[in-house]
C-alpha cells in the first residue's frame, strides 16, 4: 500500500518539472529572437540605436557601453587637431627627389618649416641659403643619407638623398617639409574632413593627398593616387583662356592607370574657382572627400565638385584602355572590386612643393608681374628659379608675420570609418 500511494504522488511532481522546463525553453528562445532581430539587416529604413550598434562593431570599437556621440564608437577613426606635432603619428619625408615632378625644394623634418602654434600646423617653405649661407647651391654638397633612424633619407629616386652644386645644377633652392601617415594610419573607404588655408605667394604648390600603403597593383599609376585638395600660390596666374588658375582655384583629383605614363586623370579631376576677388589663402576652408565602394566624391565648403564613378565595369573599361592600349594588362583583373585600384589601404600626406618641371605649371600659361622664370624643358629649372628670385620671393612676404602668409595651415584633419556618417 505504502509504495502505490508513493507512485502516484511522483506523476504529478514530474508534470510540473515538465512544465517549468517547457517555460524556460520558451524564454529562451523569445529572448535569442529578439537578439537576432536587433543585429538583422534593418527592415523599412530601421537605424535603431540597437542596429547600429549591431551593425558597426565589426569596423571600429562599438561596445553596449560605448557612447555612440563620442570617438571612437561614432566612426572617428582619426583626429588631429594640432595642439602638438605628434610624431609618432606624422613621419617626415626626407629627401630632395620631390614627388616625381622635378620640384625646387627639397623636403626636411625641420621646425622651421613644419610646426604647431595655437592649434594649428604649419608648413612653411624656406630659403636653403637660410640655412647653409650664401653660394651653397652652387658649391656646396646636401647630403640627406642620415645616420639613425629618426633622420634617414627617406627617398633616393630622382638623386634625393645627396645632391652637389655646380654653376650648371643648382641645389634645391627651396627647403619645406612633407609629412605622411605611412606607418601609423591608413585606411580604405570613409570620410575625410580636412580644415585649412592655402599658402600664397609666387610658385607655391600646396597639397592634402592620400597615396597606397601597398602598391597592390603595381608602380604609380596602377596603384592609384587620390588628391583632396591642390592650389598654387600665384595671385595673378592664367590659362590660355583667361580663366584664374591661382590661389583662387583649387583641384580634386584621382591618378590611375596601368603603367605610366598612362594616366587617366582628367576624367576624374574637378577644379573650383572662388570670385568677388575671394580666394584660398585669405581664411581657411573645408575640404572633404567620401570614399565608399562605389565612387568617391570631392567636396570644398560641403559643396560637392566632383563624383568618381568607373561603372560596373571598372577602371580599366572607363578609361578605355582596351581600346587604345589593346596589348596592354589589365592590373585590376583580378579584383572583385569596381573601384580598383581604389579598394585598399590609402594613408594621408600634406606638402607644400614648389615649381617643378611636369607639366603642373604649364609653359602656355601667364603670371604677372614676372614671368614663369624656368621652362618645362629646361635641365637647370633650380637655378634659373633662384636668379629670378629678387621677382618671385617678395610674393611670399617674407618680412609680414614670420613669412607665414607663404604657409599651408591645417587647423584639423578628421577621418570617419565608411558606414558611420
Amino acid at each position: 500500500m505504502g509504495k502505490s500511494n508513493g507512485s502516484s504522488n511522483v506523476v504529478p511532481i514530474i508534470l510540473s518539472v515538465l512544465a517549468l522546463l517547457l517555460a524556460i525553453v520558451a524564454v529562451i528562445i523569445g529572448v535569442v529572437s529578439l537578439l537576432q532581430k536587433g543585429t538583422s539587416n534593418p527592415v523599412n529604413g530601421d537605424t535603431s540605436e540597437q542596429y547600429r550598434r549591431g551593425d558597426s562593431c565589426n569596423r571600429y570599437p562599438c561596445e553596449v557601453s560605448c557612447d555612440l556621440k563620442k570617438p571612437p564608437c561614432n566612426g572617428l577613426i582619426f583626429e588631429d587637431n594640432f595642439d602638438t606635432l605628434n610624431l609618432d603619428t606624422w613621419q617626415h619625408e626626407i629627401t630632395a627627389g620631390g614627388g616625381g615632378n622635378w620640384e625646387f625644394q627639397y623636403y626636411i623634418n625641420n621646425r622651421s618649416n613644419s610646426y604647431v602654434r595655437d592649434g594649428s600646423l604649419y608648413i612653411k617653405p624656406t630659403l636653403t641659403e637660410d640655412l647653409f649661407g650664401p653660394g651653397f647651391l652652387n658649391t656646396g654638397t646636401l647630403s640627406l643619407w642620415g645616420s639613425s633612424p629618426a633622420n634617414l633619407c627617406t627617398g633616393n629616386a630622382w638623386y634625393g638623398c645627396q645632391r652637389q652644386g655646380n654653376d650648371v645644377n643648382y641645389i634645391n633652392p627651396v627647403q619645406s617639409a612633407r609629412i605622411r601617415t605611412v606607418h601609423s594610419f591608413a585606411f580604405k573607404y570613409g570620410k575625410v574632413e580636412v580644415r585649412a588655408r592655402m599658402p600664397v605667394g609666387d610658385w607655391l604648390w600646396p597639397a592634402i593627398w592620400l597615396l597606397p600603403r601597398r602598391n597592390s597593383y603595381g608602380e604609380w599609376p596602377a596603384s592609384g593616387e587620390i588628391d583632396i585638395v591642390e592650389s598654387r600660390g600665384n595671385l595673378f596666374y592664367t590659362d590660355p583662356s583667361g580663366t584664374s588658375v591661382g590661389v583662387d582655384q583649387m583641384g580634386s583629383a584621382m591618378h590611375w592607370g596601368p603603367f605610366y605614363p598612362n594616366n587617366k586623370y582628367p576624367l576624374t579631376h574637378a577644379s573650383k574657382n572662388l570670385e568677388n576677388g575671394d580666394h584660398f589663402g585669405k581664411g581657411f576652408h573645408k575640404y572633404g572627400l567620401e570614399w565608399t565602394p562605389f565612387n568617391i566624391k570631392f567636396f570644398v565648403d560641403d559643396e560637392e565638385i566632383l563624383k568618381a564613378d568607373p561603372g560596373p565595369y571598372g577602371f580599366y573599361d572607363f578609361g578605355k584602355f582596351g581600346e587604345e592600349l589593346p596589348n596592354t594588362h589589365n592590373p585590376w583583373a583580378n579584383s572583385p572590386n569596381k573601384m580598383a585600384p581604389f579598394d585598399q589601404d590609402f594613408y594621408i600626406i600634406m606638402n607644400v612643393a614648389v615649381g617643378g618641371t611636369g607639366g603642373y605649371w604649364d609653359d602656355s600659361n601667364t603670371n604677372q608681374p614676372y614671368p614663369k622664370p624656368w621652362v618645362d624643358s629646361s635641365p637647370t629649372g633650380p637655378k634659373d628659379l633662384w636668379l629670378a628670385k629678387d621677382e618671385w620671393y617678395p610674393t611670399w612676404n617674407p618680412d609680414v608675420n614670420n613669412g607665414e602668409g607663404a604657409a599651408m595651415q591645417v587647423d584639423y584633419i578628421r577621418v570617419w570609418a565608411h558606414g558611420s556618417y
